[in-house]
Protein backbone atom coordinates (compact mmCIF):
# COMPACT_ATOMS: atom_id res chain seq x y z
CA UNK A 1 0.00 0.00 0.00
CA UNK A 2 2.81 2.25 0.77
CA UNK A 3 4.63 1.37 -1.91
CA UNK A 4 1.34 2.30 -4.38
CA UNK A 5 0.65 5.69 -2.61
CA UNK A 6 4.37 6.78 -3.24
CA UNK A 7 3.84 5.98 -7.01
CA UNK A 8 0.37 7.92 -7.18
CA UNK A 9 2.11 10.93 -5.45
CA UNK A 10 5.03 10.68 -8.07
CA UNK A 11 2.91 10.33 -10.68
CA UNK A 12 0.44 13.71 -9.36
CA UNK A 13 4.03 15.86 -9.23
CA UNK A 14 4.77 14.55 -12.71
CA UNK A 15 1.37 16.19 -14.08
CA UNK A 16 1.66 19.23 -11.91
CA UNK A 17 5.26 20.28 -12.50
CA UNK A 18 4.89 21.16 -15.55
CA UNK A 19 2.31 23.33 -15.37
CA UNK A 20 3.60 25.12 -12.16
CA UNK A 21 7.13 25.52 -13.49
CA UNK A 22 6.53 25.22 -17.30
CA UNK A 23 10.39 27.05 -17.40
CA UNK A 24 12.00 23.47 -16.30
CA UNK A 25 10.33 21.57 -19.34
CA UNK A 26 10.46 24.33 -22.27
CA UNK A 27 12.80 23.17 -25.10
CA UNK A 28 16.29 25.19 -25.08
CA UNK A 29 15.95 28.54 -27.45
CA UNK A 30 16.55 31.75 -27.51
CA UNK A 31 13.06 33.15 -25.84
CA UNK A 32 13.21 29.88 -23.16
CA UNK A 33 15.12 30.46 -20.64
CA UNK A 34 16.92 27.23 -19.39
CA UNK A 35 16.19 25.71 -15.65
CA UNK A 36 19.55 26.92 -14.35
CA UNK A 37 19.39 30.38 -15.36
CA UNK A 38 16.26 31.53 -13.87
CA UNK A 39 15.52 29.23 -11.51
CA UNK A 40 19.00 29.10 -9.20
CA UNK A 41 19.35 32.36 -8.83
CA UNK A 42 22.56 33.36 -7.81
CA UNK A 43 23.31 35.62 -4.68
CA UNK A 44 24.32 39.36 -4.82
CA UNK A 45 28.10 38.68 -5.90
CA UNK A 46 29.31 42.69 -3.88
CA UNK A 47 27.88 42.26 -0.87
CA UNK A 48 29.93 44.67 1.04
CA UNK A 49 29.45 47.33 -1.78
CA UNK A 50 25.77 46.68 -1.97
CA UNK A 51 25.11 47.05 1.79
CA UNK A 52 26.51 50.69 2.01
CA UNK A 53 24.46 51.18 -1.35
CA UNK A 54 21.27 50.45 0.10
CA UNK A 55 21.97 52.87 3.10
CA UNK A 56 23.32 55.42 1.06
CA UNK A 57 22.17 59.36 1.25
CA UNK A 58 23.08 61.79 -1.11
CA UNK A 59 23.35 65.62 -0.88
CA UNK A 60 20.88 68.11 -1.90
CA UNK A 61 24.18 69.61 -4.47
CA UNK A 62 24.70 66.53 -5.45
CA UNK A 63 21.02 65.73 -6.43
CA UNK A 64 20.88 69.04 -8.36
CA UNK A 65 24.45 68.39 -9.79
CA UNK A 66 23.21 65.11 -11.09
CA UNK A 67 19.63 66.23 -12.86
CA UNK A 68 20.90 69.73 -14.00
CA UNK A 69 20.46 69.70 -17.71
CA UNK A 70 23.57 69.55 -20.29
CA UNK A 71 25.58 72.92 -20.55
CA UNK A 72 25.42 74.49 -24.17
CA UNK A 73 28.13 72.91 -26.15
CA UNK A 74 27.89 75.39 -28.75
CA UNK A 75 26.52 72.41 -31.30
CA UNK A 76 22.95 72.49 -32.72
CA UNK A 77 21.13 70.05 -35.26
CA UNK A 78 21.81 71.11 -38.89
CA UNK A 79 20.33 69.30 -41.25
CA UNK A 80 19.50 70.88 -43.83
CA UNK A 81 21.31 70.02 -47.40
CA UNK A 82 23.62 73.00 -49.00
CA UNK A 83 21.05 72.56 -52.41
CA UNK A 84 17.74 73.17 -51.87
CA UNK A 85 16.56 69.80 -52.60
CA UNK A 86 14.27 68.61 -55.95
CA UNK A 87 13.62 65.74 -57.79
CA UNK A 88 15.00 64.56 -61.05
CA UNK A 89 12.26 64.45 -63.52
CA UNK A 90 12.69 60.99 -64.68
CA UNK A 91 13.24 57.61 -61.71
CA UNK A 92 16.32 55.11 -62.92
CA UNK A 93 13.74 52.74 -61.18
CA UNK A 94 12.77 51.18 -57.85
CA UNK A 95 15.10 49.86 -55.07
CA UNK A 96 13.64 47.33 -52.60
CA UNK A 97 15.54 46.81 -49.71
CA UNK A 98 14.82 43.67 -47.08
CA UNK A 99 16.39 44.30 -43.36
CA UNK A 100 16.94 42.04 -40.62
CA UNK A 101 18.16 42.13 -36.89
CA UNK A 102 16.06 44.26 -34.42
CA UNK A 103 14.39 47.77 -34.33
CA UNK A 104 17.22 49.72 -34.13
CA UNK A 105 19.27 48.27 -36.21
CA UNK A 106 16.80 47.82 -39.16
CA UNK A 107 16.08 51.52 -38.20
CA UNK A 108 19.77 52.61 -39.50
CA UNK A 109 19.32 50.17 -42.40
CA UNK A 110 15.77 52.42 -43.60
CA UNK A 111 18.28 55.27 -43.12
CA UNK A 112 20.82 54.12 -46.02
CA UNK A 113 18.52 52.94 -47.88
CA UNK A 114 16.96 56.08 -48.70
CA UNK A 115 20.60 57.57 -49.14
CA UNK A 116 21.15 54.51 -51.51
CA UNK A 117 17.71 56.04 -53.10
CA UNK A 118 19.44 59.38 -53.79
CA UNK A 119 22.35 58.23 -55.11
CA UNK A 120 21.30 56.09 -57.29
CA UNK A 121 17.69 58.51 -58.49
CA UNK A 122 15.74 55.13 -57.69
CA UNK A 123 12.23 55.32 -55.69
CA UNK A 124 12.52 53.63 -53.00
CA UNK A 125 9.75 51.13 -51.77
CA UNK A 126 8.83 50.81 -48.38
CA UNK A 127 11.38 48.99 -46.80
CA UNK A 128 10.47 45.16 -45.63
CA UNK A 129 11.59 44.03 -42.49
CA UNK A 130 12.56 40.57 -41.76
CA UNK A 131 10.97 38.35 -38.72
CA UNK A 132 13.39 38.67 -35.63
CA UNK A 133 14.78 34.65 -35.63
CA UNK A 134 14.88 35.48 -32.34
CA UNK A 135 11.68 37.17 -30.97
CA UNK A 136 9.63 35.95 -33.99
CA UNK A 137 7.72 39.23 -34.37
CA UNK A 138 6.37 39.81 -38.13
CA UNK A 139 5.73 43.61 -37.64
CA UNK A 140 6.13 45.57 -40.83
CA UNK A 141 7.29 48.89 -41.57
CA UNK A 142 3.86 50.40 -41.20
CA UNK A 143 3.21 48.87 -37.85
CA UNK A 144 6.10 50.59 -36.05
CA UNK A 145 6.73 53.91 -38.11
CA UNK A 146 4.25 56.85 -39.31
CA UNK A 147 4.61 56.11 -43.22
CA UNK A 148 2.49 59.13 -44.42
CA UNK A 149 4.75 61.62 -42.10
CA UNK A 150 7.87 59.10 -43.80
CA UNK A 151 6.74 59.92 -47.07
CA UNK A 152 5.87 63.73 -46.33
CA UNK A 153 8.99 64.90 -44.59
CA UNK A 154 11.23 63.19 -47.85
CA UNK A 155 9.01 63.92 -50.43
CA UNK A 156 11.05 66.68 -51.64
CA UNK A 157 14.45 64.59 -51.27
CA UNK A 158 13.34 61.09 -53.16
CA UNK A 159 10.39 59.01 -54.47
CA UNK A 160 9.07 56.50 -52.39
CA UNK A 161 6.28 54.29 -53.09
CA UNK A 162 4.44 51.69 -50.53
CA UNK A 163 3.83 49.39 -52.84
CA UNK A 164 5.07 48.10 -56.43
CA UNK A 165 3.22 48.96 -59.49
CA UNK A 166 1.54 46.02 -60.92
CA UNK A 167 4.15 45.25 -63.31
CA UNK A 168 6.84 44.53 -60.98
CA UNK A 169 4.33 42.70 -58.32
CA UNK A 170 6.23 39.68 -58.78
CA UNK A 171 9.41 41.42 -56.80
CA UNK A 172 8.51 39.42 -53.37
CA UNK A 173 10.48 37.82 -50.69
CA UNK A 174 8.91 34.92 -51.54
CA UNK A 175 10.20 35.20 -55.38
CA UNK A 176 14.11 35.86 -53.91
CA UNK A 177 13.96 32.61 -51.85
CA UNK A 178 13.17 30.42 -54.25
CA UNK A 179 15.95 30.50 -56.82
CA UNK A 180 19.11 33.02 -58.07
CA UNK A 181 17.90 36.26 -59.59
CA UNK A 182 19.28 38.65 -61.97
CA UNK A 183 17.19 41.40 -60.17
CA UNK A 184 18.52 40.36 -56.67
CA UNK A 185 21.60 41.96 -55.07
CA UNK A 186 23.28 39.90 -52.45
CA UNK A 187 26.62 40.56 -52.52
CA UNK A 188 26.86 44.60 -51.07
CA UNK A 189 29.83 43.91 -49.13
CA UNK A 190 29.61 45.48 -45.53
CA UNK A 191 29.80 49.34 -45.42
CA UNK A 192 30.02 49.67 -49.15
CA UNK A 193 31.37 52.99 -50.98
CA UNK A 194 28.78 54.95 -53.47
CA UNK A 195 31.55 53.84 -56.43
CA UNK A 196 30.02 50.19 -55.94
CA UNK A 197 26.53 51.34 -55.71
CA UNK A 198 27.33 52.62 -59.24
CA UNK A 199 28.46 50.17 -60.74
CA UNK A 200 26.90 47.40 -59.08
CA UNK A 201 22.98 48.51 -58.25
CA UNK A 202 22.80 51.08 -61.55
CA UNK A 203 23.54 48.75 -64.40
CA UNK A 204 20.14 46.00 -62.64
CA UNK A 205 18.04 49.23 -62.57
CA UNK A 206 18.68 50.38 -66.15
CA UNK A 207 18.30 47.08 -67.25
CA UNK A 208 15.09 45.57 -65.61
CA UNK A 209 13.97 48.88 -63.64
CA UNK A 210 14.33 47.19 -60.75
CA UNK A 211 16.84 46.38 -57.84
CA UNK A 212 16.34 44.44 -54.70
CA UNK A 213 19.41 44.07 -52.28
CA UNK A 214 19.43 41.87 -49.13
CA UNK A 215 21.13 41.53 -47.16
CA UNK A 216 21.53 45.32 -46.73
CA UNK A 217 22.01 45.66 -42.84
CA UNK A 218 25.11 48.03 -42.41
CA UNK A 219 25.69 48.68 -46.47
CA UNK A 220 26.61 51.85 -47.04
CA UNK A 221 29.65 53.54 -45.76
CA UNK A 222 29.87 56.25 -43.45
CA UNK A 223 32.83 57.85 -44.75
CA UNK A 224 33.80 59.77 -48.33
CA UNK A 225 30.42 60.56 -48.84
CA UNK A 226 29.23 64.19 -49.85
CA UNK A 227 27.55 66.65 -47.01
CA UNK A 228 24.26 66.37 -48.71
CA UNK A 229 24.23 62.23 -48.56
CA UNK A 230 25.20 62.40 -44.90
CA UNK A 231 22.79 65.09 -43.80
CA UNK A 232 19.60 63.61 -45.57
CA UNK A 233 21.38 59.99 -43.59
CA UNK A 234 20.38 62.42 -40.50
CA UNK A 235 17.20 64.18 -41.93
CA UNK A 236 15.42 60.33 -41.66
CA UNK A 237 16.47 59.40 -38.44
CA UNK A 238 16.01 62.30 -36.48
CA UNK A 239 12.84 63.70 -38.40
CA UNK A 240 11.70 61.03 -41.02
CA UNK A 241 11.15 58.02 -38.68
CA UNK A 242 8.51 58.67 -35.68
CA UNK A 243 6.37 55.97 -34.45
CA UNK A 244 2.89 55.19 -35.01
CA UNK A 245 0.15 57.13 -33.21
CA UNK A 246 -0.83 54.28 -30.60
CA UNK A 247 3.04 53.69 -29.83
CA UNK A 248 3.56 57.72 -29.34
CA UNK A 249 0.21 57.75 -27.30
CA UNK A 250 1.20 54.87 -24.78
CA UNK A 251 4.70 56.55 -24.40
CA UNK A 252 3.18 59.71 -23.65
CA UNK A 253 1.14 57.90 -20.88
CA UNK A 254 4.17 56.30 -19.08
CA UNK A 255 6.04 59.20 -19.13
CA UNK A 256 2.80 61.13 -17.71
CA UNK A 257 2.70 58.53 -15.46
CA UNK A 258 6.35 58.73 -14.37
CA UNK A 259 6.60 62.66 -14.34
CA UNK A 260 3.01 62.68 -12.08
CA UNK A 261 2.86 59.53 -9.90
CA UNK A 262 -0.59 58.98 -9.25
CA UNK A 263 -1.64 58.27 -5.61
CA UNK A 264 -3.87 55.25 -6.47
CA UNK A 265 -1.97 51.87 -6.89
CA UNK A 266 -1.50 51.43 -10.48
CA UNK A 267 -2.52 53.80 -13.47
CA UNK A 268 -5.45 52.58 -15.85
CA UNK A 269 -6.32 53.50 -19.45
CA UNK A 270 -9.80 54.87 -18.13
CA UNK A 271 -8.03 57.34 -15.98
CA UNK A 272 -5.57 58.73 -17.88
CA UNK A 273 -7.40 62.05 -19.36
CA UNK A 274 -7.64 62.58 -15.50
CA UNK A 275 -3.99 62.51 -14.95
CA UNK A 276 -2.78 64.91 -17.95
CA UNK A 277 -5.64 67.41 -16.20
CA UNK A 278 -4.46 66.70 -12.84
CA UNK A 279 -0.81 66.83 -13.96
CA UNK A 280 -0.67 70.61 -14.64
CA UNK A 281 -1.46 71.28 -11.00
CA UNK A 282 1.61 69.51 -9.91
CA UNK A 283 5.08 69.88 -10.36
CA UNK A 284 7.04 67.64 -13.09
CA UNK A 285 9.41 65.00 -11.22
CA UNK A 286 12.24 63.41 -13.45
CA UNK A 287 13.42 60.06 -13.87
CA UNK A 288 15.82 58.19 -15.49
CA UNK A 289 15.25 55.41 -18.10
CA UNK A 290 18.34 52.12 -17.42
CA UNK A 291 18.69 50.13 -20.47
CA UNK A 292 18.98 47.13 -19.15
CA UNK A 293 20.70 45.22 -21.82
CA UNK A 294 20.98 41.80 -19.67
CA UNK A 295 19.12 38.88 -21.93
CA UNK A 296 20.34 35.44 -22.33
CA UNK A 297 21.98 35.82 -25.10
CA UNK A 298 24.17 38.26 -24.58
CA UNK A 299 25.00 36.21 -21.09
CA UNK A 300 25.78 33.36 -23.07
CA UNK A 301 28.12 34.84 -26.13
CA UNK A 302 29.82 36.85 -23.68
CA UNK A 303 31.55 33.69 -21.83
CA UNK A 304 31.70 35.66 -18.09
CA UNK A 305 30.67 34.37 -15.03
CA UNK A 306 27.47 36.05 -13.54
CA UNK A 307 27.71 34.33 -10.11
CA UNK A 308 25.42 31.24 -10.48
CA UNK A 309 27.37 28.48 -10.04
CA UNK A 310 28.92 24.99 -11.97
CA UNK A 311 25.09 24.53 -13.24
CA UNK A 312 24.65 28.43 -15.09
CA UNK A 313 28.35 27.96 -16.63
CA UNK A 314 27.36 24.63 -17.86
CA UNK A 315 23.82 25.70 -19.10
CA UNK A 316 25.30 28.78 -21.07
CA UNK A 317 27.98 26.47 -22.26
CA UNK A 318 25.59 24.59 -23.55
CA UNK A 319 23.60 27.32 -25.18
CA UNK A 320 27.00 28.62 -27.22
CA UNK A 321 26.96 25.02 -28.09
CA UNK A 322 23.47 24.81 -29.45
CA UNK A 323 23.32 28.76 -31.11
CA UNK A 324 26.54 29.60 -31.95
CA UNK A 325 28.18 25.65 -32.62
CA UNK A 326 30.26 27.25 -29.65
CA UNK A 327 32.35 29.35 -31.85
CA UNK A 328 32.33 32.71 -29.43
CA UNK A 329 35.50 34.33 -29.32
CA UNK A 330 35.29 35.43 -25.83
CA UNK A 331 35.48 31.90 -24.20
CA UNK A 332 38.71 31.43 -24.64
CA UNK A 333 39.44 33.88 -22.09
CA UNK A 334 39.41 33.66 -18.28
CA UNK A 335 36.58 35.92 -16.45
CA UNK A 336 38.83 38.57 -14.81
CA UNK A 337 40.59 39.07 -18.41
CA UNK A 338 37.31 39.38 -19.99
CA UNK A 339 36.23 42.16 -17.24
CA UNK A 340 39.58 43.79 -16.79
CA UNK A 341 38.93 44.53 -20.36
CA UNK A 342 35.26 45.65 -20.41
CA UNK A 343 33.81 42.97 -22.14
CA UNK A 344 31.07 41.58 -19.37
CA UNK A 345 27.93 43.13 -19.43
CA UNK A 346 26.57 44.84 -16.28
CA UNK A 347 24.47 42.92 -14.03
CA UNK A 348 21.26 44.50 -12.84
CA UNK A 349 23.49 44.18 -9.39
CA UNK A 350 26.50 45.98 -10.80
CA UNK A 351 24.41 48.75 -12.63
CA UNK A 352 22.53 49.71 -9.64
CA UNK A 353 25.80 49.87 -7.89
CA UNK A 354 26.98 52.61 -10.70
CA UNK A 355 23.82 54.88 -10.27
CA UNK A 356 24.08 54.69 -6.39
CA UNK A 357 27.65 55.63 -6.63
CA UNK A 358 27.23 58.09 -9.21
CA UNK A 359 24.44 59.78 -6.52
CA UNK A 360 21.24 58.50 -7.17
CA UNK A 361 19.32 57.84 -4.37
CA UNK A 362 16.42 55.60 -3.25
CA UNK A 363 13.42 58.48 -4.13
CA UNK A 364 15.18 57.80 -8.20
CA UNK A 365 12.34 57.14 -10.28
CA UNK A 366 13.29 54.72 -13.01
CA UNK A 367 11.89 53.35 -15.60
CA UNK A 368 13.44 49.69 -16.60
CA UNK A 369 13.76 49.26 -20.39
CA UNK A 370 13.91 45.72 -21.69
CA UNK A 371 12.91 42.95 -23.21
CA UNK A 372 13.60 40.08 -21.03
CA UNK A 373 16.22 39.92 -18.61
CA UNK A 374 18.63 36.72 -17.97
CA UNK A 375 17.43 35.14 -14.69
CA UNK A 376 13.71 37.31 -14.40
CA UNK A 377 12.63 39.07 -11.23
CA UNK A 378 15.13 37.19 -9.04
CA UNK A 379 18.14 38.35 -10.49
CA UNK A 380 16.28 42.20 -10.75
CA UNK A 381 15.29 41.62 -6.64
CA UNK A 382 19.27 43.50 -6.28
CA UNK A 383 18.15 46.29 -8.38
CA UNK A 384 14.98 46.94 -6.78
CA UNK A 385 16.40 47.27 -3.30
CA UNK A 386 18.77 49.92 -4.15
CA UNK A 387 15.87 51.70 -6.41
CA UNK A 388 12.95 50.91 -5.03
CA UNK A 389 10.40 53.21 -6.94
CA UNK A 390 11.96 51.65 -10.40
CA UNK A 391 9.05 50.59 -13.10
CA UNK A 392 8.64 49.51 -16.40
CA UNK A 393 5.55 49.26 -19.22
CA UNK A 394 3.71 46.22 -17.16
CA UNK A 395 3.54 48.20 -13.55
CA UNK A 396 2.82 51.62 -15.26
CA UNK A 397 0.38 50.45 -18.08
CA UNK A 398 -2.93 48.52 -18.01
CA UNK A 399 -3.13 45.04 -19.85
CA UNK A 400 -5.92 46.85 -22.31
CA UNK A 401 -3.09 49.70 -22.71
CA UNK A 402 -0.67 47.32 -23.71
CA UNK A 403 -2.66 44.69 -25.57
CA UNK A 404 -1.26 46.93 -29.41
CA UNK A 405 2.33 45.75 -27.98
CA UNK A 406 1.89 42.33 -26.32
CA UNK A 407 4.28 39.65 -27.45
CA UNK A 408 5.76 42.08 -30.26
CA UNK A 409 9.37 42.96 -29.57
CA UNK A 410 9.97 45.55 -32.24
CA UNK A 411 6.96 47.67 -30.95
CA UNK A 412 8.00 47.30 -27.21
CA UNK A 413 11.28 48.26 -28.05
CA UNK A 414 9.80 51.09 -29.80
CA UNK A 415 7.79 51.93 -26.62
CA UNK A 416 11.38 51.80 -24.45
CA UNK A 417 12.80 54.02 -27.31
CA UNK A 418 10.22 56.60 -27.10
CA UNK A 419 10.08 57.11 -23.21
CA UNK A 420 13.73 57.00 -23.35
CA UNK A 421 13.81 60.04 -25.55
CA UNK A 422 11.70 61.84 -22.98
CA UNK A 423 13.54 61.00 -20.33
CA UNK A 424 15.80 63.29 -18.27
CA UNK A 425 18.92 60.97 -17.87
CA UNK A 426 19.45 57.75 -19.83
CA UNK A 427 21.83 54.80 -19.30
CA UNK A 428 22.54 51.86 -20.79
CA UNK A 429 24.20 48.84 -18.66
CA UNK A 430 25.88 47.68 -22.06
CA UNK A 431 26.68 48.87 -25.36
CA UNK A 432 24.13 47.46 -28.40
CA UNK A 433 21.81 48.65 -31.03
CA UNK A 434 19.75 50.36 -28.63
CA UNK A 435 22.57 51.63 -26.79
CA UNK A 436 24.20 52.97 -30.21
CA UNK A 437 20.87 54.77 -31.56
CA UNK A 438 20.05 56.57 -28.01
CA UNK A 439 23.28 57.38 -27.51
CA UNK A 440 23.28 59.27 -31.05
CA UNK A 441 19.77 60.63 -30.75
CA UNK A 442 20.09 62.14 -27.77
CA UNK A 443 23.61 63.83 -28.25
CA UNK A 444 22.11 65.39 -31.64
CA UNK A 445 18.72 66.58 -29.03
CA UNK A 446 21.86 67.95 -26.35
CA UNK A 447 20.11 65.37 -23.67
CA UNK A 448 21.86 64.11 -20.75
CA UNK A 449 23.07 60.30 -21.17
CA UNK A 450 25.36 58.21 -19.40
CA UNK A 451 27.85 55.89 -20.63
CA UNK A 452 29.10 53.42 -18.38
CA UNK A 453 32.95 52.68 -18.46
CA UNK A 454 33.10 49.12 -18.64
CA UNK A 455 36.49 48.64 -18.46
CA UNK A 456 36.45 50.74 -15.26
CA UNK A 457 33.82 49.02 -13.60
CA UNK A 458 34.89 45.79 -14.52
CA UNK A 459 38.12 46.49 -12.52
CA UNK A 460 36.80 47.95 -9.65
CA UNK A 461 34.52 45.15 -9.30
CA UNK A 462 37.00 42.05 -9.46
CA UNK A 463 38.86 44.24 -6.31
CA UNK A 464 36.74 42.45 -3.65
CA UNK A 465 38.23 44.99 -0.50
CA UNK A 466 37.72 48.68 -2.13
CA UNK A 467 35.80 50.41 0.08
CA UNK A 468 32.67 52.43 -0.38
CA UNK A 469 34.16 55.54 -0.43
CA UNK A 470 37.07 54.55 -2.92
CA UNK A 471 34.44 52.67 -5.45
CA UNK A 472 32.28 56.02 -5.51
CA UNK A 473 35.26 58.30 -5.78
CA UNK A 474 36.74 55.63 -9.31
CA UNK A 475 33.26 55.64 -10.40
CA UNK A 476 32.40 59.51 -9.91
CA UNK A 477 35.87 60.54 -11.75
CA UNK A 478 35.36 58.02 -14.49
CA UNK A 479 32.33 58.98 -15.61
CA UNK A 480 33.24 63.14 -15.58
CA UNK A 481 33.32 63.31 -19.44
CA UNK A 482 30.80 60.10 -19.99
CA UNK A 483 27.51 61.99 -19.77
CA UNK A 484 26.66 63.55 -23.14
CA UNK A 485 29.31 65.69 -24.46
CA UNK A 486 29.90 65.73 -27.78
CA UNK A 487 32.48 63.37 -29.33
CA UNK A 488 33.62 63.79 -32.97
CA UNK A 489 33.16 61.02 -35.77
CA UNK A 490 36.15 59.40 -36.67
CA UNK A 491 36.83 57.93 -39.42
CA UNK A 492 34.70 54.21 -39.88
CA UNK A 493 32.39 55.27 -36.59
CA UNK A 494 28.61 55.35 -37.16
CA UNK A 495 27.01 58.96 -37.72
CA UNK A 496 23.56 57.73 -35.98
CA UNK A 497 26.00 56.98 -32.98
CA UNK A 498 28.19 60.14 -33.20
CA UNK A 499 26.13 62.78 -35.10
CA UNK A 500 28.59 65.28 -34.71
CA UNK A 501 29.87 67.03 -37.01
CA UNK A 502 27.78 65.63 -40.09
CA UNK A 503 24.32 66.27 -38.36
CA UNK A 504 25.60 69.24 -35.90
CA UNK A 505 26.80 72.65 -36.78
CA UNK A 506 29.42 73.71 -33.93
CA UNK A 507 30.65 76.80 -32.79
CA UNK A 508 33.79 75.31 -31.47
CA UNK A 509 34.97 73.03 -34.06
CA UNK A 510 38.12 72.68 -32.03
CA UNK A 511 36.12 70.30 -29.75
CA UNK A 512 37.02 66.43 -29.71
Amino acid sequence: MRHQGGGALFGLLGLLLPVFFPSLFSPLSHASPSVFSEWNAPKPRHLHLLKSAVERQSSDSVQNELWNPLSDQGWRPCIQTTNTPSLPEKSQGYIQVFLDGGLNQQRMGVCDAVAVAKILNATLVIPYLEVNPVWQDSSSFGDIFDVEHFIDVLKDDIRIVRDLPDEFSWSTREYYATAIRPTRIKTAPVRASVNWYLENVSPVLQSYGIAAIAPFSHRLTFDNLLMDIQRLRCKVNFKALIFVPHIRTLGDALVNRLRYPSDDSRATAGNYLREVTDSTAKEAGKFVVLHLRFDKDMAAHSACDFGGGKAEKLALAKYRQVIWQGRVLNSQFTDEELRSQGRCPLTPEEIGLLLAALGFDNTTRLYLASHKVYGGEARISTLRKMFPLMEDKKSLASAEERAQIKGKASLLAAVDYYVSMHSDIFISASPGNMHNALVGHRTYESMKTIRPSMALLGQLFLNKNISWSEFQEAVIEGHKNRQGQIRLRKPKQSLYTYPAPDCMCGLYLGKK
